[in-house]
């Protein structure tokens, strides 16, 4: 068996293996949650009633299934379009209509990007309109929905566009460490995107109102200046004009950094548990966590890009997949399509690494607060209105859980808030 034979067959099972991996996983977690369905957990039952944890298992199992359906999907679509000749046939239609250069073929992969984007619409679409809808989550408008897309294709269109057209060009300029330089001119791109998207792009999808003067702006600045958390406003924004979901972020750099707050979550929670809150967002940077973060998104970028200068040199890789030698895109498109499959198993690794900033930035939280409960109070409070899945099978929180489950963090905090009762 040639290397182009083994090559296909290689990547066949391992798209199958990741997408049916996907649906066990999704079915192991509906059972998890068919399992603690009859009444909610006794370490639950002191902050959800029945009615809610009823309705967050009901929740649960409609996402899970929508997630099976959407783990076939990609699948057969990942199927479809590598080995049904589709990509090399549209590679030669560019080359022939619109020639070899940088910026035709950087218009070859965005167009492959935008189909692929579109054929994930209808999903989306029902996520949005029907499920979402069904929970009393839903408060956008389908013209919302739409105009939200377009913008994302028009930034794409302005920002990622000559992005691709200057990794193209890096390859004619300094020929085979091209990927070394590509590599930083991407990280220099995020690094810019992390300081002006909060100023620029942030604001065509919300609306950002300061924080109303009173009492919990007072607390919430009190919070920031005592922690050394610079900032010049406390921010709130619309997220209600989407979702009745809620969350809070800190985003940007120095003079641009803010503090964001969902109005949904303002509405939700008590001024102590929002300062719980925001003290674990503050903990993320105290942390450097974001900086981590950062480095390693960089490291594996580099890894990446190292992976497609290689492939890019073996002709059995393209051959498997209809391709000719001689460009460096069809490598990008390749690698691009395939790093899901192999993210996917790297993702237990990943969101452990996660995990653990997290904890630490609850302990921050604790530790600044003094009072561990609070936000023990705000993490439930958040859970019972998102009505999260408060029994995730362990596996697939590993795989799927970028946070530690409300059980986890809850025993964390209250081993936490032991200690400190023992210490004073």
């Amino acid at each position: 068996m040639n290397l182009s034979l083994l090559t296909i067959w290689a990547a066949l099972v391992l798209i199958i293996v990741r997408g049916g991996a996907e649906a066990w996983l999704e079915w192991l977690n509906r059972r998890e949650a068919r399992d603690h369905a009859a009444s909610v957990p006794d370490v639950f039952r002191d902050f959800i009633d029945a009615p809610t944890y009823a309705k967050s298992v009901q929740y649960t199992l409609a996402k899970t299934r929508l997630n099976q359906v959407e783990a076939v999907w990609q699948m057969g679509l990942l199927i479809a379009v590598l080995f049904s000749g589709l990509l090399p046939w549209a590679f030669h239609q560019f080359d022939r209509g619109l020639g070899n250069s940088a910026w035709s073929m950087a218009a070859y992969l965005f167009v492959v990007g935008v189909v692929l984007a579109v054929a994930a619409l209808p999903l989306d679409w029902y996520a949005q309109f029907r499920l979402e809808q069904r929970f009393g989550f839903n408060t956008t408008t389908p013209r919302t929905w739409w105009s939200d897309r377009l913008k994302g294709l028009l930034l794409g269109a302005a920002l990622g566009y000559p992005l691709l057209v200057l990794i193209l060009k890096l390859v004619d300029w300094i020929g085979t460490w091209w990927w070394v330089w590509a590599w930083g001119c991407v990280v220099a791109f995020q690094l810019l995107m992390a300081v002006l998207a909060p100023v620029l792009i942030l604001p065509l999808f919300n609306k950002m109102t300061p924080l109303q003067t009173g009492p919990l702006r007072d607390r919430l600045l009190a919070l920031a200046q005592r922690t050394g958390f610079r900032t010049k406003a406390i921010q709130v924004m619309d997220g209600s004009r989407r979702s009745r979901h809620s969350n809070a972020f800190f985003t940007g750099f120095g003079r641009f950094r803010k503090i964001v707050l969902f109005d949904t979550l303002v509405a939700q929670l008590a001024d102590a548990e929002l300062e719980a809150v925001l003290a674990h967002e503050i903990g993320h940077y105290q942390k450097r966590h974001v900086v981590k973060l950062l480095i390693g998104s960089a490291a594996g970028l580099l890894l990446g890009f190292g992976c497609v200068a290689w492939l890019a040199r073996q002709a059995w890789f393209y051959r498997a997949f209809g391709f000719s030698t001689g460009s460096i895109v069809p490598a990008l498109l390749l690698a691009g399509l395939l790093s899901g499959v192999i993210g996917f198993w790297l993702s237990p690794l990943i969101h452990y690494w996660s995990r653990r900033f997290e904890y630490q930035a609850d302990a921050y939280s604790a530790k600044i607060t003094g009072q561990p409960e609070s936000l023990v109070r705000a993490l439930r409070g958040l859970s019972e209105k998102n009505l999260s899945n408060l029994t995730p099978h362990p596996l697939y929180s590993r795989f799927f859980y970028s946070h530690p489950t409300l059980l986890e963090r809850q025993q964390a905090l209250r081993a936490m808030g032991n200690g400190l009762r023992a210490k004073g």
